[in-house]
């Protein structure tokens, strides 16, 4: 999770992103990836469309989505749902 000192997106992903086991790695650059994808999205339907977004709202598009990514082929997310197992 970013700090409040963490003013950057870039420095913060390669900062955590280092941290990440190698082998999960693909999978968290593909949640970060995600997120700021939602969030670039929220931030347009807010300026064009007047929406009204909800933290539940997103975080249910974020559920969705990551299911669909993985469906897709995004394998690095596999990966990410054996942490602790």
């Amino acid at each position: 999770m970013p700090s409040t000192q963490d003013t950057i997106l870039t420095t913060w992903w390669l900062n955590e992103s280092s941290t990440v086991p190698k082998d999960k790695r693909k999978g968290f650059n593909s949640v970060v990836i995600l997120g700021a994808w939602l969030l670039w999205k929220q931030r347009n339907s807010c300026v064009f469309e007047g929406a009204n977004p909800t933290v539940n709202g997103l975080v249910k598009m974020f559920e969705d989505e990551l299911q669909l990514w993985g469906m897709a082929g995004a394998r690095g997310l596999a990966a990410l749902r054996q942490v602790g197992h």
